[in-house]
């Protein structure tokens, strides 16, 4: 079983590392999902990092249908990955259809080459889980990242287990969204040959003066005094659960 930890930010890298993660999945956006991290994340967390870094490529928050300049400006985020000497990118497309957008997931993944792609949970969003497999084995992506099409994975584990039936060897796949030590042993019993996890705790920033409530996370209703970061102890207990 591997373990592999979303993170975003350089203390989360280090304390995924520490508590023996397989690898990073490295992010920006945390609010939304998961977005592209800058080039100094990416390059501070490659010299900080001995286990596999895998760089999120996903221009903005929201959908998984890109438009051309999208596109383009995930072609440029691959190749600064690789200039970077990131181990993998993660990545996902659809068609408007929710169709897996064989083509243009394809041709990023040969892109990224010989770095490795790993589909992410786009597919979650996909019509049809089991066409969309056999779309995103065609890619050329080794690694699918799903919850099962559910919010979490542990709810999605029935569909875990059928896609781990279907795949037979032909792409790993990797559970993902909720994953903690009191559920990892049920979704390993699905067959998934990965759990992905963030592993989050908060703190509260270093502010003491706050002023005026005035948000800069628009829309959005968080709390922008708080520090969220991977947490040693919740990730060291996944594997604790699963020996």
């Amino acid at each position: 079983m591997e373990v592999e930890v979303c993170a975003f930010s350089i203390e989360s890298c280090l304390n995924a590392q520490l508590a023996g993660a397989t690898r990073v999945e490295l992010c920006a956006g945390i609010y939304e999902g998961g977005t592209t991290p800058s080039c100094g994340m990416v390059a501070l967390a490659r010299a900080c990092l001995a286990i596999e870094l895998y760089v999120m490529i996903r221009p903005r928050g929201g959908d998984f249908c890109y438009d051309a300049h999208e596109f383009e400006v995930m072609k440029h985020d691959i190749e600064t990955a690789k200039r970077l000497d990131a181990d993998g990118v993660v990545l996902g497309i659809l068609l408007p259809n929710g169709q897996i957008d064989v083509a243009r997931s394809r041709e990023l993944i040969e892109l990224a080459k010989p770095l490795k792609t790993t589909f992410h949970r786009a597919f979650d969003r996909a019509a049809a889980p089991f066409g969309a497999l056999e779309s995103i084995i065609e890619t050329g992506a080794v690694r699918l990242l799903t919850s099962g099409q559910q919010p979490t994975a542990l709810a999605g584990k029935e569909l875990l287990a059928q896609l781990i039936q279907q795949a037979n060897g032909r792409i790993e796949i990797m559970a993902g969204s909720g994953v903690t030590a009191q559920n990892a042993v049920e979704l390993a019993q699905t067959g998934v040959q990965a759990l992905h996890l963030t592993g989050k705790t908060s703190r509260a920033g270093q502010m003491i003066f706050e002023g005026a409530p005035v948000g800069m996370a628009s829309i959005l209703s968080v709390n922008e005094n708080e520090i969220i970061f991977s947490d040693i102890a919740k990730i060291k207990a996944v594997w604790q659960a699963l020996d």
